[in-house]
């Protein structure tokens, strides 16, 4: 029995990667699980060398340890941040010396799969970056305009049906309480010199019927039409009325989406398409590490299994 282990990079609490876990523990695959940003160097203890056929050495968590040199995978989801852990200089100090140590070992790991690289998710983050990879495979993709030009930005909105959504979809509080920035319309009045105090993206509204979540994983392509009540821009703000069907993705679509992922060096991608009456699928983004979880129950799809499928034995 192949004992290499797979480590498992995310946040305590995931239940994303639980499942995976759980998946791999049911094929009795070694896993070691662990948050890079938190963990270490309190709880996590590495040992790394280099060698003739790259690094060597061991990485303990709690009561597992694992043999670097014989990782099969890397299951990068969603760690946490080096951040400081206490006050000044040194602790800041320290952040940057584990994030380029255990990081920069994690990413240099010898044959190991990697789902997907550090740095490939980190560069397919820009959305700027996206849309051409998009426009480049074929995909067909709204009017965008990034800007922080007032005048710019209601030229703009004045040509067409326009939305603005955020460059990255990090945290935001409201009253204390975290909450999402959702895509919604703007109109040419509502823009002012706001506009001026950072980049903004604003692009054209595609008539809509519906949205499709396409997960792929290595090279397997799984879609999801999402329906949403009539009106409603973006389907991530109404989640309690949402209705889900699989469905197939055209091959043109799928091959595109591939091309797309081998030109940033991943194996995993969350697609979002609008979808017309017509059938026209329109490219909206990638997560390159977006959630795919919920789809599993709402629409059927088997990715869990898949993921499972690429950790355990890489790629065909």
């Amino acid at each position: 029995m192949d004992r290499r282990p797979v480590l498992v990079a995310t946040e305590c609490e995931d239940a994303t990667a639980d499942l995976v876990i759980a998946e791999l523990n049911r094929r009795r695959v070694p896993v070691l699980r662990f948050d890079p940003g938190q963990d270490f160097p309190a709880d996590v203890v590495m040992s790394a060398r280099t060698g003739p056929g790259g690094w060597t050495g061991r990485l303990t968590a709690g009561t597992r340890t694992a043999d670097l040199a014989n990782a099969r995978a890397l299951y990068h989801r969603r760690p946490s941040a080096y951040a400081p852990q206490g006050e000044g200089q040194g602790a800041r100090f320290a952040a940057q010396e584990n994030r380029r140590g255990l990081g920069g070992v994690l990413s240099a790991l010898p044959d190991c799969l990697h789902l997907s690289h550090p740095q490939a998710i980190a560069r397919a983050e820009y959305k700027p970056a996206q849309l051409s990879a998009a426009v480049r495979e074929g995909l067909t993709v709204p009017a965008t305009l990034i800007t922080n030009d007032p005048a710019a930005a209601k030229a703009f909105a004045a040509e067409q049906p326009t939305i603005y959504k955020p460059l990255h979809a990090g945290a935001y509080d409201v009253d204390g309480e975290p909450a999402g920035i959702w895509a919604a319309p703007v109109e040419p009045g509502e823009l002012d010199d706001r506009v001026s105090g950072c980049a903004h993206l604003f692009q054209a509204q595609v008539p809509k019927a519906s949205d499709v979540r396409a997960v792929v994983i290595g090279d397997q392509v799984f879609c999801a039409r999402i329906t949403a009540p009539a009106g409603v821009v973006d389907w991530r703000a109404e989640y309690r009325h949402l209705t889900y069907e699989a469905i197939r993705c055209p091959d043109a679509i799928r091959g595109a989406l591939l091309r797309f992922l081998d030109g940033f060096g991943l194996r995993f991608g969350a697609f979002d398409f609008a979808l017309t009456a017509e059938d026209e699928w329109w490219f909206l983004e990638c997560n390159p590490n977006g959630q795919w979880a919920w789809l599993e129950h709402e629409a059927g799809l088997p990715l869990t299994a898949a993921i499972a499928d690429l950790l355990q034995h890489g790629e065909n």
